[in-house]
């Protein structure tokens, strides 16, 4: 039999399970979309009784088919996105939607901590409301006691997907990191605001070790799981370990999530009022970030542009790349979708749209504005001293011609390259179990 080290990889909307053998290729992967259900509060919600069995399921069915021995499993999950535990360990609440409106004043919390700019900046988390899920936990003390006087524990997502195969309850350094507002980064340790909440979480170990453990009968060690965007960049940082070339990683879905690992410099206030933040590595170094929705930009206003020039809405994959277009747009450099703040529906300003000639002129002003915006991010990320050299795209937006031709013209000095291999968040909590081969 092979050995193999299994990762649940769990996004939004894909559950995957991959495979990785000794070389850490992908030997075998499944995939699987689970429908949405209603919380408490009627608002949508992962299924997460049904991932729970679906997860369980898929070990048992690889260990019975006997073709491939586990020897661990890790899990790599969006952010954002809290389990609570009663004493006998059942979940208490249903799996909340990081994008749910919080229906409370946070203010009062904030100004305890001293005022929303200073707190966030020691947290290194903008004040994302449910995004940050450590005020998740505040927002569920305050408003739904009839819950919160039966949580026991809390994990987030990937350590509970963890304990549901250890028992073992932990925490990691790339979830507490994650804009949760949960970590003092001046002094890399929980935030006070929680013992004065009376919240008690487990101290988060760094994410090489695992806990051995029996899995329907076979010994297996298990991971504590790791936030899908930290882990992403794991398999750059173990290729470059040699090198003195600084590298950016751009993580693009949804979100683009600039990365950067080298910065020595603490976060700003202004860096936080423009969407900077930080992660942190497995072993509790920061990765300063910029992360901003501009997927989710691309996708409503493509859905627009097919309709306002009578095309499908996803025409743009049948152009072909114009560098000569590329160029002029960007020596006007002029934002005409959105010349200010990004509007809360995402969509531009589409009277404007009266103004181009063709589909080709006025996708390529759309993308140029997204990617104007993601050339600033790492602008806003990069140390006074930075040495760059490379910028690398995964996700999406690394098959977008124009994209990665704007991107090349805006950062003449640096080289675009694409990580080898797909599944690098999956990847990343492969490499992490290594050592347990």
């Amino acid at each position: 039999m092979q050995k193999v080290i299994a990762v649940f990889d769990i996004g939004k909307t894909n559950k995957k399970i991959l495979l990785f053998d000794e070389n850490f290729d992908v030997v075998y992967s499944n995939s699987i979309r689970f429908e949405e259900i209603l919380d408490d509060d009627n608002y949508p919600c992962d299924d997460i009784e049904s991932i729970e069995i679906w997860i369980k399921n898929e070990i048992k069915n690889i260990q019975y088919k006997k073709e491939f021995i586990i020897k661990a499993i890790n899990f790599s999950t969006h952010g954002a996105t809290l389990v609570y535990l009663d004493k006998e360990g059942n979940r208490v609440t249903p799996l909340y939607n990081y994008l749910k409106p919080l229906e409370i004043d946070f203010n009062p919390f904030y100004e305890s901590q001293g005022g929303v700019e200073e707190f966030s900046r020691k947290t290194a988390s903008p004040a994302y409301g449910m995004l940050n899920s450590g005020l998740q936990m505040y927002w569920l003390k305050h408003t739904k006691p009839h819950f919160w006087k039966k949580v026991d524990t809390i994990l987030h997502y990937q350590q509970y997907l963890s304990y549901i195969f250890s028992n073992k309850l932990t925490a990691d350094f790339t979830s507490i990191g994650a804009h949760t507002a949960l970590w003092d980064f001046d002094n890399m340790k929980y935030h006070d605001w929680l013992a004065e909440e009376g919240i008690s979480l487990p101290e988060p170990k760094p994410g090489k070790n695992a806990a051995l453990s029996l899995v329907n009968g076979q010994e297996i060690y298990i991971g504590k799981g790791l936030h899908d965007s930290s882990s992403s960049i794991i398999p750059l940082l173990e290729s470059n370990q040699d090198s003195d070339d600084e590298f950016i990683l751009l993580s693009t879905g949804t979100w683009i999530i600039c990365m950067n690992p080298f910065s020595k410099e603490t976060l700003t206030s202004h860096q936080l009022k423009n969407d900077c933040l930080c992660f942190m590595t497995p072993d509790k170094k920061q990765i300063k970030s910029s992360m901003q929705f501009l997927g989710r930009v691309h996708e409503v206003n493509a859905i627009e542009l097919g309709k306002h020039f009578n095309v499908e809405e996803n025409y743009y994959l049948e152009l072909t790349l114009n560098k000569e277009l590329c160029a002029e747009i960007i020596s006007k450099s002029k934002s005409i979708f959105f010349p200010g703040d990004i509007p809360s529906d995402f969509i531009g300003d589409l009277n404007q749209l009266d103004s181009f000639n063709d589909y080709e002129h006025a996708y390529y002003q759309l993308i140029f504005e997204i990617c104007y915006r993601v050339h600033k991010g790492i602008e806003r990320i990069l140390d006074a001293n930075n040495n760059l050299k490379n910028v690398y795209i995964s996700g999406g937006f690394n098959k977008n011609d124009m994209f990665v031709e704007y991107l090349n013209q805006m950062m003449p000095e640096q080289s675009i390259q694409f990580p080898e291999g797909k599944f690098a968040s999956a990847l990343g909590a492969a490499m992490l179990m290594k050592h347990y081969f």
